[in-house]
């Protein structure tokens, strides 16, 4: 019985930038990564990985291949728009009716990542 997600594994096309993505535009940290014999990074939010970089292999064409995005639980509306608008990074920012705030974007190597924010939060 599957009991929840584990981790996702993403590559990265440029090591540095997508680093620099995940920690600080979306406030995840690097942590403990055992070595496995080839470059790579796992990212966590508090205590738990949730992403796994690769940095040693191509970044397949189309990038997404078959999983078509990564949904992340996510606090403060107002202050991740602002980062992206301070940096001018490209997101697309929904409401569904009666549903969660939703921020698209793309990772520096193309993989897609949702935003997921509590639908009483507000960008005032």
């Amino acid at each position: 019985m599957i009991t929840g997600m584990n981790h996702f594994t993403a590559i990265s096309a440029d090591p540095d930038i997508t680093l620099d993505f995940y920690q600080n535009l979306l406030g995840l940290r690097i942590g403990h990564r055992p070595d496995l014999g080839f470059p790579g990074a796992w990212l966590y939010a508090d205590e738990t990985v949730v992403l796994h970089l690769y940095f040693d292999r191509p970044v397949p064409n189309p990038a997404a291949g078959v999983i078509d995005h990564m949904a992340f639980t996510t606090h403060n509306l107002k202050k991740f728009k602002a980062k992206f608008d301070e940096i001018k990074y490209p997101y697309k920012l929904q409401h569904r009716p009666n549903g969660p705030w939703q921020l698209f974007c793309h990772d520096p190597s193309g993989a897609k990542i949702e935003l997921n924010f509590d639908s009483t939060e507000s960008l005032d």
